[in-house]
């Protein structure tokens, strides 16, 4: 039996396109990063916390996952209100960012990685922030925007797995899960 330890419909609708059986646990955790914490470690520990407080739970194989966009070392989770959202797109504006994915996998191995995606989004302008803010689409993504969605339109170039900006690098989940002892076919 294989858990994804997650509340994310997108990370379930990665997983199921890729052909994976799995049932959902989301697990709550405390996601404040920790003083001095680097992005990097940050999505690991988040990932970590959501396998170990579901294998505790159950005896299944767990993939546990987060994800954060960051800029200029500065960790971007999902805004709290419009004006954050719309502070979060201008920041954003015009430049480059990284999305790091950190994906642990709890089977008969524990096994995790971080993944990377560079992200180029073109200038925006106020009305261009004001329109996607008031979508709602960027209220529940972390960095304030949806790849997938009506952002796609910002994006200019990704450099990295595409579904890890999505949510889930399926690619190294899948790799991790043979790593962990899990059968996959």
């Amino acid at each position: 039996m294989l858990i994804l330890a997650s509340a994310s419909p997108r990370r379930a609708e990665l997983l199921a396109a890729a052909g994976f059986a799995f049932e959902v646990a989301p697990q709550d955790v405390d996601e404040t990063p920790r003083n001095g914490e680097s992005a990097e470690a940050y999505v690991l520990r988040i990932a970590w916390e959501k396998v170990h407080r579901a294998r505790r739970k159950s005896g299944a194989v767990v993939i546990g996952a987060d994800t954060a966009v960051v800029v200029d070392d500065v960790i971007l989770g999902k805004p709290a209100s419009r004006e954050a959202a719309a502070g979060m797109l201008k920041r954003l504006s015009g430049r480059s960012h990284e999305v790091l994915t950190g994906v642990a996998v709890g089977g008969r191995e524990e096994v995790g990685e971080v993944a990377r995606t560079a992200v180029r989004f073109l200038p925006l302008t106020e009305a261009e922030i004001a329109w996607y803010v008031a979508s709602g689409e960027p209220l529940d993504k972390a960095g304030g925007y949806a790849i997938q969605g009506l952002a796609s339109r910002f994006v200019t170039r990704i450099e990295g797995s595409y579904s890890n900006v999505v949510g889930l690098p399926v690619a190294l989940v899948y790799d991790l899960c043979k790593r962990a002892g899990l059968l996959v076919s």
